[in-house]
């Protein structure tokens, strides 16, 4: 279940056919889900930015920090070069250094490499120890090769899936969440997708189209299950790619761009929150190799305004994708996170939003 299947529509932008960041050509997204016993509820997602092998065929990349209490590894040579040269991945807090070098070996067993070839991985992380026994650190490299033999194009499973299994966004369950819009071919036709891991939020701020739905199910109507992570505000990871030929400045400011989506569902930033946003863009190709000069195409400035639009409607719609399908979990001492009933939302949008002819 998706917003759109309950008649729910962000914005005025066109989605691509699977309305996912997988409608960008190339990419790849796999999840290992690792639900176990009482206190087990963790997994990893592994996203690749394109078909081709991203340490021979890199990508144009740039980010943004919205709140730093959280860690997106690999920044600094993103920062430095403009680079994206390996795949992405997301998991819990605990999880990062075993994600991390699991990616490596997992590099070093695909061939033969040159002897001075270097890995610097991509991970994120949000804290899921509300609900999985976070300490345990339950995710192993098996579990990383696991998901990236099943990172596929197509659509992407949501909700309590992958990295976002223990996740909570807005007081209710929440977890991984896609969306993509498709500009207009005045504007040049390209595609930009957005997926998140979404564990961010306090309830009473949350709005979905600007309907104030977190003030319609306080913790009185709804429960919310303690914080979503140390403190309050939680964590969200946002990765945005598109087609469009971007240098990597232009990757940074659709990054920032990212967390205009995040305010519109009520996210802000708070201090306990890491909210780090990761853009990359393969409309530039041929960018690693020993030639002296690469030619390259950059949108202008004047015409990238709609690609702001795109990638913030995106990143709404994926925070509300990741929460209307995932689903009710109980886990680490018994804390239940409820998923957001799709019965309650539908009749509170139609409250605030009724449709023409009702």
């Amino acid at each position: 279940m998706r917003a759109r299947d309950l008649g729910i529509t962000i914005g005025t932008g066109r989605p691509g056919p699977g309305n996912a960041i997988t409608d960008v050509a190339g990419v790849r997204v796999g999840h290992a889900t690792l639900i176990r016993g009482d206190a087990v509820r963790t997994g990893v997602t592994v996203l690749f930015p394109s078909a081709d092998d991203p340490d021979t065929e890199p990508v144009f990349a740039g980010c943004h920090r919205l709140n730093g209490n959280g860690e997106l590894t690999g920044l600094e040579w993103i920062r430095e070069s403009g680079l994206l040269t390996s795949p992405v991945a997301i998991t819990n807090t605990h999880s990062v250094g075993v994600v991390r070098d699991a990616l490596i070996a997992a590099r070093l067993a695909g061939g033969p490499r040159s002897e001075d070839a270097w890995s610097l991985p991509v991970v994120g992380e949000t804290w899921d120890g509300t609900l999985n026994d976070i300490d345990g650190m339950h995710v192993r490299p098996e579990h990383v090769l696991e998901a990236i033999g099943a990172a596929s194009p197509g659509p992407v499973r949501e909700g309590n899936v992958g990295g976002g299994t223990g996740m909570i966004c807005h007081g209710f369950k929440g977890g991984i969440g896609t969306a993509s819009r498709v500009l207009e071919e005045a504007d040049g036709g390209w595609t930009v997708g957005v997926l998140v891991q979404a564990n961010h939020g306090a309830r009473e701020r949350l709005r979905i189209e600007g309907v104030p739905v977190g003030q319609e199910l306080p913790a009185e109507v709804v429960p919310v299950p303690g914080e979503p992570g140390p403190g309050r505000g939680g964590s969200i990871i946002i990765v945005a790619a598109t087609d469009a030929p971007l240098l990597p400045h232009q990757c940074d400011r659709l990054a920032q761009r990212a967390g205009l989506g995040v305010a519109r569902t009520g996210g802000a930033g708070e201090n306990s929150s890491g909210d780090i946003f990761l853009a990359f863009a393969t409309g530039n190709r041929g960018l690693h190799g020993d030639q002296l000069t690469v030619p390259l195409e950059m949108l202008a400035l004047e015409r990238i305004d709609p690609l702001f639009y795109a990638v913030i409607e995106a990143t709404e719609e994926a925070i509300v994708n990741a929460m209307v399908a995932a689903e009710t979990m109980t886990g680490r001492d018994g804390t239940t996170a409820h998923r957001l009933d799709h019965d309650r939302l539908v009749e509170i949008m139609a409250r605030y939003r009724p449709r023409p002819g009702r």
